[in-house]
């Protein structure tokens, strides 16, 4: 059975901050489909280029989307590992699981 181990606070907060927003939220949800052009997203999203490059960059430079270019343009994939990053985290931290924290913090 793999060891999955819980991203630190610094890495969660990296991961959630890319997501606190609704158009980055229904990026991700659009690319849970699978890849897509940045020319779909922008039409689907009804956003402007230069507000899409800025969220896209956002959740790249997080690490939850990856690109490759296609001629002229660009398409768009999730990255599942930073996605199972979060639902570790999530899951590590619901009441009564204390990832490991419990030494540091509360109990002896």
């Amino acid at each position: 059975m793999p060891v999955t181990t819980v991203p630190d606070a610094s890495r969660a907060a990296q991961l959630f901050h890319a997501l606190s927003d609704e158009t980055r939220l229904e990026i991700v949800r659009l690319l849970s489909h699978g890849e897509r052009c940045v020319c779909e997203l922008q039409d689907v999203l009804d956003a402007a280029q230069s507000r899409l490059s800025f969220h896209l960059k956002t959740l790249k430079d997080a690490g939850l989307v990856s690109d490759r270019r296609d001629g002229r343009w660009i398409h768009y994939a999730l990255n599942r590992d930073a996605l199972d990053e979060i639902a570790e985290f999530a899951s590590g931290v619901r009441p009564g699981k204390h990832a490991g924290s419990c030494a540091q913090a509360c109990c002896d």
